[in-house]
Parts: C-alpha cells; structure tokens; sequence
C-alpha cells in the first residue's frame, strides 16, 4: 500500500485463470490487518450512504408515482445488505483469523451471487413492466439531486473496494464492490430517464438503458457464486495446511 512502510509478502503467481486468485494476496499479518480496517470504513461509509440514498429514493419515488426511482431506492436496500455481509465477513477474520474466515469468505461470496441475481431480475422485471406498461419516470427534483450525488460517490467507493478486494483476494468484496457500479449506472439511468422524459417526453429511455447493464451484472454473479470454490480449492493446493 501507498505510504505504509511494512515490507509485504507477495504469494507467487500460481496459475488461477481469475483474478481474484491471481492478484498480489498480503500475507503479513499487519498490512492485512491494515487492509481489513480499510475495507471496514468502506463499508460503513457505504450503509451511511445506502440509508441516505434509499430514503430519499424511495420516498420521491413513492411521492412522484415513479416506478423507476422506487426500484432505484430497493437497489439501495440490496446494496446495504450486501455491505453488511461484508462487514460480517470482515469481522469473522479479525476475531478468528485469516484460516477460518475462508469459510466465511464463501459464504460471503455466495451471498453476494445471490443479491447481484436479484438485481439483475429486478432490473429485468422493471424494464419489461415499464416496456409493457409504457410507464416513465415522473419528473422529482428530490430524485434527481440523489442520483446526481449517488454517480460520484459509488463510483469512487466502488474503485476503492476493488483495489481492497484485489489485495485481500476477497471476491466477496469484489462481488459488493460490483454492485456499488451498478448503482452508479442506474443512478446515471434515473438521471437520463428523468431528463429525458421531462424536456422529450421519453418514458421509454430509462427502460432500455437498464437492460444495457444486465450482462454485467450477471457475469460477475455468476463468478461471485461459483469463484470461491475455485479459489478455495486453489488456496488449498498451495497452501494444505490452510484447509478446514
């Protein structure tokens, strides 16, 4: 890390095609002590952000009939449970150690897999229904300040917890550090929706740019779910004393 004087150890590369497992992991108790009290503040600067942002979501949402924005407020609810697992998981290494949090890290990233599905679905499901029902967005002044406040913050969480996550070799961070991207780009589709349907009338616009994003989130779910397994399995080829 960037101004920390301890030497760290770096494990070889040993031929994992993720770069979950290929990234440099910390092995020096201290630097990764270091790493994991960063990723805390991470993570608690992400709830207090998640309930400011789900909130105000949900609320002009509900109060502008927009269905867009309501769906925007939930994806903040997904994004604080998932910051919560993450400080479980966080919590179980400092307290037990690098060996048992293994299992949590599963855990974890299987959580993380499962609410990036439900994103997506939810994603999905928004759209189609505002597709069919040929429902925009309502215009909401408190909505839009949100999202335009919501596209810098998740940007810059979400580049700080994958460099996190790349250190500590945490694909459960990396599969939260996803989702804060996500948010990022459906607050810059509230935004666009908003505009858009206020100066052109295009109730259209937030639907179809949503759907742009479902790939990605389902590509990382995917890896979120299956990856620890690997990695795990890895981890153990490596190093058998490791094992549970």
């Amino acid at each position: 890390m960037a101004g920390n004087d301890q030497t760290i150890d770096i494990e070889p590369d040993t031929g994992c095609a993720d770069a979950c497992c290929t990234s440099p992991a910390i092995s020096a108790s201290p630097a990764r002590s270091a790493l994991i009290r960063q990723a805390f503040r991470l993570e608690w600067l992400t709830v207090g952000w998640m309930i400011i942002e789900a909130g105000m979501a949900i609320g002009s949402g509900l109060g502008a009939h927009s269905l867009t924005l309501t769906a925007f407020g939930v994806d903040s609810v997904i994004e604080l449970v998932s910051a919560g697992v993450l400080i479980w998981r966080l919590n179980v290494e400092l307290r037990h150690g690098r060996q048992v949090s293994e299992s949590a890290e599963r855990i974890a990233g299987r959580i993380g897999g499962v609410l990036l599905f439900l994103l997506a679905a939810y994603i999905v499901i928004g759209a189609a229904w505002r597709l069919w029902a040929r429902q925009g967005e309502a215009f909401s002044i408190p909505g839009l300040i949100v999202a335009l406040l919501a596209m810098p913050i998740m940007i810059w969480l979400a580049r700080r917890k994958i460099a996190v996550a790349t250190q500590l070799g945490s694909r459960a961070m990396r599969a939260d550090a996803v989702e804060s991207i996500t948010c990022g780009w459906l607050s810059l589709v509230v935004v666009i929706g908003l505009l858009a349907n206020l100066v052109f009338g295009a109730w259209w616009v937030d639907a179809v740019t949503a759907l742009a994003i479902v790939w990605f989130v389902v590509k990382e779910a995917r890896e979120a779910w299956s990856g620890e397994d690997c990695c795990a399995e890895h981890l153990n080829e490596v190093h058998p004393e490791a094992s549970p």
